[in-house]
């Protein structure tokens, strides 16, 4: 949860933008907002790579920062969203607000820390806390998401968050918008066919030697755990184009 929420509280051609329904429902449970179910059926074509990894990939394939076996760490969760936009398949970003004191003002996934409310981490707790955390950040509508997968559970060191990847397909679009400007700067939507673009690939570099995938797109700079985790999702859905990691973007000691 970001802070001011717990303060109130005390590829065009890659990715095809055709949309097809085919799959089967599995592990049904619902939530009091939006559903919590898992459902791959009424996926579009294009997103049956995702889900694939969803059910594949393991933890060690997405990163080296995996959950303290001593259970250390905040359990949390973020939202990656895919939608249909303008130019096809997108992704559903914001930008936290400068202010914060984890992250500030890092383009991220919409998420945060569970709630007792949110239910058991490790079954449907880190769902109704994707959602919920979409909907206090961003004004996304949760009925209009269909969640289709959970990636492996991740680590952030600076921050020690224990971090759930929820996968949604936005297959009834809401508005969305800044709801808290404390929390978020602005909210934003990302062509894939951006991501995929090797001339919006980089390398952030960080003084402190952190080296990483990185995205230029939409005014933004896009780094760190969630460029981490879109250039894996890109890699396993076989969307990866050829880019140049040599070419580096300095980080400052704020970042």
């Amino acid at each position: 949860m970001t802070e001011a929420t717990q303060n109130r509280r005390a590829t065009a051609a890659a990715v095809p933008g055709a949309a097809t329904a085919h799959g089967a429902p599995y592990d049904t449970r619902s939530g009091p907002r939006g559903s919590t179910d898992l459902r791959t059926h009424g996926l579009p074509d294009w997103l049956d790579p995702v889900a694939e990894a969803a059910r594949t990939v393991r933890p060690t394939q997405l990163s080296r920062f995996l959950p303290p076996e001593d259970g250390r760490g905040r359990q949390s969760a973020v939202l990656i969203l895919f939608g249909e936009g303008p130019r096809g398949p997108e992704l559903l970003l914001m930008e936290r607000a400068g202010t914060l004191r984890s992250h500030p003002g890092q383009p991220s996934f919409p998420g945060g820390a569970l709630d007792p409310e949110d239910g058991d981490p490790h079954t449907t707790g880190p769902l109704r806390a994707a959602l919920r955390e979409a909907e206090e950040e961003t004004g996304l509508d949760p009925a209009g998401v269909q969640l289709f997968g959970v990636l492996p559970r991740l680590y952030i060191p600076v921050s020690e968050f224990v971090v759930t990847p929820v996968l949604g397909w936005w297959r009834a679009p809401s508005p969305v918008g800044v709801v808290d400007p404390a929390e978020t700067a602005r909210v934003f939507t990302v062509p894939v066919a951006d991501l995929t673009d090797p001339e919006h690939r980089v390398t952030a570099v960080h003084p402190g030697g952190f080296q990483g995938p990185a995205f230029t797109v939409e005014s933004a700079l896009v780094w760190g755990f969630t460029a981490g985790v879109i250039d894996r999702i890109l890699h396993f859905a076989g969307w990866e184009r050829p880019w140049d990691r040599s070419r580096e973007v300095p980080l400052d000691w704020r970042a």
